[in-house]
Formats: C-alpha cells, sequence, structure tokens
C-alpha cells in the first residue's frame, strides 16, 4: 500500500527541482491541517478537497510536518492486504501526538474507515472523526459538532461516523478546486458495479454513480480559465461514466471526452481507471479525432490466462484485451499501454503464469502495477482454496516486473532522436535557464528555454537518454498558448 503525505504545492515542488520555494509561518494563530494519503489517484483527489473544503469552511493551512497540525486526518487505502492493521499501526504514532497535545484532532476517511466504520473508535478511542469516501463533505459539519462536544461535554460522547453512500451528493457541497500548476485531477464518477472476486471497491465506494454532465463541464472550464491544461479525468470504472445532461438524457464517456476536447484551453486529456468491457470503439475514434488524448493508456487486465479472469469474474478474456488494443494502436500507432497485473491469484498454476507472461511480452507493456494477490475480506475471492507457496508469487512477481522493467527502458531509449509533445510545468532550481515537463508518454523531459514559456506546450527532439523516466531535448517548435 502507498503512502504519499499530502503536502502544500509549494512544498511538493520544491521537492521536484523547481524554483519554488516552501514557505514557513510561526503564527501559531493560524489553524495547520495535515493529511496523510494513501493508495489510488482517487484518494489523491479527495485528499485535494478535504484541503479545500477546510480551508475554505475554517481556515485551516496545509502543513507537511504532522508535529504542527491541529488536525490529522488519514485518507485510507484498503486494495491490499493488512490494510486495516497498517492505519492502525499509523494511528498508533498519531496517538502519542494526541497525547502531547489532548486538543489535537484526528480523523480516518477513506475506503478502510468505510469497511470498519464505528471499529476504528473502538481499537483507536483517540479518534474523533470517521468518514468515508462519499461523506468527505461533511467534514465541516462533523469538525463542529466535536468541537461543540469539547467546549460543551455531555455524559456520553457522541461518536462521529458517517459512512453512508449519498450517491453523487458530496459534489454540490465541494468549493471550487484549487488550482496548483497546470494539470489537474477531476472526478467525474464513484463506486463501482463490476463486482469482480477481488476487489473490495464495490463494498468500500458504493455503485458506479456518474455527476452529471453539465457539472463536470463546468469544473473543468473553471480550471482552464486558471491556466490548467491537462486534464486527468477519474473514476473507479471511468469509462463506463453515464451522466445526465440537462436535457435529462444521458452523455457516455466517448461523448464526453469530445465536450471536454471543446473547453478553450484544454490541450492534453488523460483518465483513469477504466475497465476492458467498456472500453469501445467509440473511445478508440477518440483517438483517432481528438489530438487532445494522450498517446497512453492505463487500461487493467489483471491477468494473461483465461481461467484466472474467469475466477476473478472479469468477464471478459484475452482475446477480447487484444482485439481491443489491436484496434487502439491502429489509430495511434505510438500507443504507450500500461496496465495492472495481481500474481497468485488462487489457483493460478505454472500453465496460468506462464501464459500471463507471454502475454506481458506480446503486447510490449510500457509500465505496470503489479502486486502479489491479497485477500480482502468480505470479497468473493477471499474464499477460494490457494495452495499456492508464497514465495513462488513472489518469485513471479519478480519475472513480470524485470519483463516490464525492460519493456519500459527500451520504450525510453527509442525516444532518442524523437519529437515529443511536451507540457511546460516548471524551472528547474538547479538551472533557471532550464525547464522541466511532461511528455505523453510520462516521461520528465528537460531542454534550454523562457520562463515565460511555463504552461504552454513545445516540440521538442529528445537528443540525450538521462534515467528511465528522464530525457533531455532541444527545442523544435512552441506552440502558442491554448487559453
Amino acid at each position: 500500500m502507498t503512502v504519499q503525505t499530502f503536502i502544500p504545492s509549494a512544498v511538493k515542488a520544491a521537492s521536484e527541482n523547481t524554483v519554488t520555494q516552501p514557505t514557513h509561518t510561526t503564527d501559531v494563530s493560524i489553524k495547520k491541517l495535515y493529511i496523510e494519503t494513501q493508495g489510488c489517484q482517487m484518494n489523491e483527489y479527495d485528499s485535494h478537497r478535504m484541503a479545500d473544503l477546510l480551508g475554505d469552511s475554517h481556515g485551516y493551512v496545509l502543513t507537511d510536518n504532522p508535529n504542527d497540525a491541529d488536525i490529522l486526518l488519514m485518507n485510507t487505502c484498503s486494495i491490499r492486504e493488512k490494510a486495516q492493521e497498517k492505519v492502525f499501526s499509523g494511528l498508533g504514532r498519531w496517538r502519542k501526538l494526541k497525547e502531547q497535545n489532548p486538543d489535537l484532532v484526528i480523523g480516518v476517511g477513506g475506503c478502510v474507515a468505510s469497511q470498519e466504520g464505528d471499529n476504528i473508535q473502538k481499537r483507536a478511542p483517540y479518534v474523533d472523526m470517521v468518514f468515508g469516501p462519499q461523506t468527505l463533505h461533511r467534514l465541516p459539519q462533523m469538525l463542529d459538532q466535536h468541537q461543540a462536544q469539547v467546549e460543551k461535554p455531555k455524559k456520553e460522547k457522541i461518536k462521529l461516523v458517517d459512512i453512508s453512500f449519498p450517491d453523487i451528493e458530496k459534489f454540490d457541497f465541494l468549493p471550487e478546486p484549487r488550482v496548483e500548476g497546470f494539470k489537474a485531477f477531476v472526478s467525474i464518477m464513484e463506486g463501482c458495479s463490476k463486482y469482480c472476486s477481488f476487489c473490495v471497491v464495490p463494498y468500500t465506494r458504493g455503485e458506479e454513480v456518474s455527476r452529471p454532465l453539465d457539472d463536470v463541464l463546468a469544473e473543468i472550464a473553471g480550471l482552464a480559465e486558471k491556466g490548467v491544461r491537462e486534464i486527468s479525468l477519474l473514476g473507479q470504472n471511468v469509462n463506463g461514466y453515464r451522466g445526465e445532461t440537462f436535457e435529462g438524457e444521458i452523455c457516455t464517456f466517448p461523448e464526453l471526452l469530445r465536450l471536454v476536447a471543446e473547453i478553450p484551453g484544454i490541450g492534453r486529456l488523460r483518465y483513469t481507471t477504466s475497465h476492458p468491457l467498456e472500453f469501445s470503439d467509440d473511445l478508440i475514434q477518440c483517438y483517432r479525432d481528438l489530438p487532445q488524448m494522450v498517446s497512453h493508456l492505463h487500461l487493467p487486465v489483471q491477468s494473461g490466462s483465461n481461467d484466472v479472469l474467469q475466477a476473478m469474474k472479469r468477464n471478459h478474456t484475452i482475446d477480447v484485451y487484444i482485439d481491443k488494443i489491436a484496434k487502439l494502436r491502429k489509430v495511434r500507432p505510438d500507443m504507450h499501454l500500461s496496465s495492472d497485473f495481481i500474481i497468485g491469484f488462487p489457483g493460478e498454476t505454472d500453465e496460468h503464469f506462464a501464459e500471463t507472461l507471454q502475454f506481458i511480452k506480446d503486447l510490449d507493456f510500457d509500465h505496470s502495477y503489479s502486486f502479489v494477490y491479497s485477500k480482502r475480506p468480505g470479497t468473493p475471492a477471499s474464499d477460494l482454496p490457494d495452495s499456492t507457496p508464497e514465495q513462488v508469487k513472489k518469485d513471479r512477481l519478480a519475472q513480470v516486473q524485470q519483463v516490464i522493467k525492460q519493456s519500459s527502458i527500451d520504450k525510453t531509449d527509442a525516444m532518442l532522436g524523437k519529437i515529443e509533445r511536451v507540457l511546460i510545468e516548471k524551472v528547474s532550481d538547479k538551472d533557471p535557464n532550464v525547464l522541466v515537463g511532461t511528455a505523453d508518454n510520462t516521461r520528465l523531459v528537460t531542454f534550454i528555454g523562457d520562463a515565460t514559456w511555463v504552461g504552454r506546450f513545445a516540440e521538442i527532439e529528445i537528443t540525450e537518454i538521462k534515467t528511465l523516466n528522464l530525457v533531455y531535448g532541444e527545442l523544435l517548435n512552441l506552440e502558442p498558448d491554448v487559453a
């Protein structure tokens, strides 16, 4: 499970070689918020919105130091095994801070909170608030309730736990998103209705619910007006989006992409996470028609064995997946493909794994999120017999990761001499004459340029491969500002 500290953009930028320096204040009257974010990009998005909420409603500012915070929030992820125990381990460290500062407020949100509910407060009674992914918009009210109890303590403390699933309500109460740089995430739907046998998401985030079309377009247009040039659309099953229009009709995901591409200022479009069942021919045609669509796709497959896919209840076959990728690469020959792989799923044999490894080689994946299978309580797969030794699973995973790593290295090396479209994002703090940007395939590109170009797109010829994810280049063409 990935643990990411959610910190102010200034601090994050400084750690990524920009000229921006972190700002620190000694004003003790300023209320400070610390957020630890675990897991996926949906959680990253939610953490940003928590910060927006508490900043607007109560004046909290973010800090990168939990020791300085007045509120500690843990935005949890339950996708991996023993996620709950890792949460309680982290809370144990925070308990010491609360013992030193009884006024410190501790809250737990995200998918583990949704799973565990008031069990979190039973095991960790020093936790003040528990909220789910669908109720984070109620944080200001929960904080007010907590403060009221502190000021006027009752005989019995009210448990502040809200892990309900109020559909798409939260987006109606979230403030206008703050802009940090030239990229932004926009959540367009919540939940998942696929019910893969290994996955806990439908139980922690609920069934699929799409945001209304007009709300999504209004948010993106507002971000574009503030200088955002790259949008990443988010959802557990993002290409299954079916948002209601003002006229009461339904807008599909390909239709949404075409509408977003028409918004002035948006020069690049990404999305995650998608499902092969929803990867339609209409979506493939968007890659043919829309230059804003990046030549990079993350399409989770999980296994290269049809037998394993059936046990996972993925409801598609390898042939279907391969056919879709072939169609996609026909309209975008330079497409970079990444995916998710679960290794050692219950019942996976040596033959099944060999099929997966060959599949990975055949499709030439650029990156992957690959893990040994983690049993998640409450999912159908958790009851499946599993006789494969753990070391065998780890050895299989190492083989997968080595094959994909080599493929990634080869693809970076192949960039030499090629022309890449780059979004210029910042100036390097090592050299004010050097600009840093990202290519479609997510590689960082550095080149000599002027600081006034930041926020624009440029065509860069790659002249040197520095590392797996970093290349050098020379400017060929600076595109006009798309605003």
